[in-house]
């Protein structure tokens, strides 16, 4: 072979090879925040209504500060007394009877339907359209990926972002009990995630509790801030504070 021919080869072959590891496969690669990572979630920002799965990471110097934004119109206020708080004053657990939500009145209660709506490989039980039995689900909270099933039904609860005791301590108290349902069954406000990091959590604010997962910590509290916009409930001033924290304000 000619010494010329020999030199094009040889540099073809390393193109080839350069473009080989930068994964330059021809395979259409996707970014940015609105797009779901693996099955991971969606931006809040990009699920004003809950209705999309999950809760993925909040990353663009854009989007911090959209997010920043959009905290900054939260309004705050003293806690109440927790007095006559109890959770059948946001009437029965998982209920389907409600109005003003997504998914409501859809002959499937308010736990399955997250369930459905943030699994994967999702199994029902036979005879059921409702009912899930089985699924694979990436937890937000801890960033790992749980194979579930319902046997072990406790290891991914469904956690109210904005507790449902802080919603009646900061105005919920005085609602009336449909509005109350509304806050309790609204995918807003709703979330599947590890057990352990749901007991943690208890009716804390985010700034006294906040998800392992520091990369999700931002989606948290907009998730949190866009309930208590929808819902003009005030949040204390310590926990908005933490808010702004966490998406660099």
């Amino acid at each position: 072979m000619p010494a010329r021919r020999r030199a094009l080869s040889t540099t073809a072959a390393l193109l080839l090879s350069a473009l080989a590891l930068a994964g330059c496969t021809g395979d259409p690669v996707t970014s940015g925040d609105s797009a779901p990572s693996g099955g991971r979630g969606t931006s809040p920002l990009q699920n004003p209504d809950g209705t999309k799965p999950g809760l993925a990471p909040i990353t663009s110097a854009a989007d911090l500060s959209a997010a920043r934004d959009l905290i900054a119109k939260v309004r705050t206020a003293a806690a109440g007394p927790k007095d006559g708080y109890d959770r059948d004053q946001f009437g029965p657990a998982w209920t389907d009877n409600v109005d003003g939500v997504a998914l409501g009145h859809n002959k499937c209660d308010t736990r399955n339907d997250l369930l459905a709506r943030d699994g994967r490989s999702v199994e029902r039980k036979d005879g059921s359209d409702c009912t899930v039995t089985a699924m694979t689900i990436y937890d937000p909270y801890t960033g790992k990926t749980v194979k579930w099933s319902k046997t072990q039904a406790s290891r991914i609860q469904i956690d109210h972002v904005m507790p449902l005791s802080y919603d009646w301590q900061m105005g919920a108290a005085k609602w009336d009990k449909a509005k109350r349902v509304q806050i309790a069954n609204d995918p807003l406000n709703l979330v599947p995630a590890d057990g352990q990091q749901n007991a943690s959590k208890g009716d804390s604010g985010p700034s006294v509790w906040l998800p392992a997962a520091t990369a999700v910590r931002c989606s948290y509290v907009v998730r949190f801030a866009q309930v208590s916009l929808k819902y003009a409930l005030p949040v204390t001033e310590a926990d908005k504070k933490a808010m702004l924290q966490q998406c660099g304000g």
